[in-house]
């Protein structure tokens, strides 16, 4: 092969990796194009109804859509400031991780159902609103399922205290005047009229603080036919709306 003809294959050689190189380029180009044209967000979560349609001309400012982290998700409420100072001291031992996390936080939803997820304390606002004179509190919820989501409404309940507790049905409880009173059958078939002190009501059942006695007997249906001193014939209800029932009752604060 002569000089010339070496020095020709050569240069066709390096015109050809030129080429090749820009074709590359080319095809790089067209890739960061395609890149352009789509939007990743940074964060794993919801997106909300899209703002901008196919074919609208978009800026480096323009909003597109709004995405929600929802897991976990932060749920605020406000406390009064008396019950702030309640447990003030819990609170600051929790910020200061010298207790755990304390009792799970139960998540009540607008629909009155239970989020079956329990919650923790997270933190405590700065400052208390001179509006309102309460003070905020932020809790965490895990929410796999993205069932709750940003702006939702819904009750924080926890337990803040056990007791022994003495329950009746609602309908068992009479109110004249701001004074209750319960319909006591005795040992012999006769009605007492007998005045009580309630306490809180938990779901259809009122506590019943002083003046009752576990095991004891109330009307629950037919207030309205029986009269002090009545004999009657008394049927008991079912084990889940006994009349009345005595045990270690949770008495939940929300």
């Amino acid at each position: 092969m002569s000089r010339q003809e070496l020095d020709n294959a050569v240069q066709a050689n390096l015109a050809n990796q030129a080429l090749v190189a820009a074709a590359q380029a080319a095809v790089r180009n067209a890739q960061l194009k395609l890149e352009w044209t789509k939007v990743t967000a940074p964060i794993t979560g919801i997106a909300g109804i899209s703002a901008a349609q196919i074919g609208d001309l978009v800026t480096p400012t323009t909003v597109l859509t709004t995405v929600s982290q929802v897991d976990l998700i932060k749920v605020q409420f406000p406390i009064s400031e008396q019950h702030y100072l309640r447990f003030a001291e819990r609170i600051r031992a929790r910020e200061e991780g010298c207790v755990s996390d304390g009792p799970p936080l139960t998540l009540v939803l607008a629909n009155g159902s239970v989020y079956p997820e329990p919650g923790r304390f997270s933190t405590v606002g700065r400052e208390v609103d001179l509006r309102t004179g309460t003070i905020t509190i932020q809790a965490v919820f895990p929410n796999p399922g993205n069932i709750l989501r940003p702006e939702q409404d819904a009750k924080v309940r926890v337990v803040t205290k056990q007791k022994k507790a003495l329950l009746v049905p609602q309908r068992a409880v009479q109110e004249l005047q701001g004074n209750y009173q319960v319909a006591v059958v005795g040992p012999d078939s006769t009605v007492e009229f007998r005045p009580v002190e309630v306490g809180e009501k938990v779901g259809s059942q009122w506590v019943i603080e002083k003046r009752l006695h576990p095991h004891e007997r109330v009307v629950v249906a037919g207030l309205q036919k029986v009269t002090a001193g009545a004999v009657v014939q008394a049927k008991s209800l079912p084990a889940d709306t006994a009349s009345t029932v005595a045990a270690n009752i949770t008495v939940q604060g929300q």
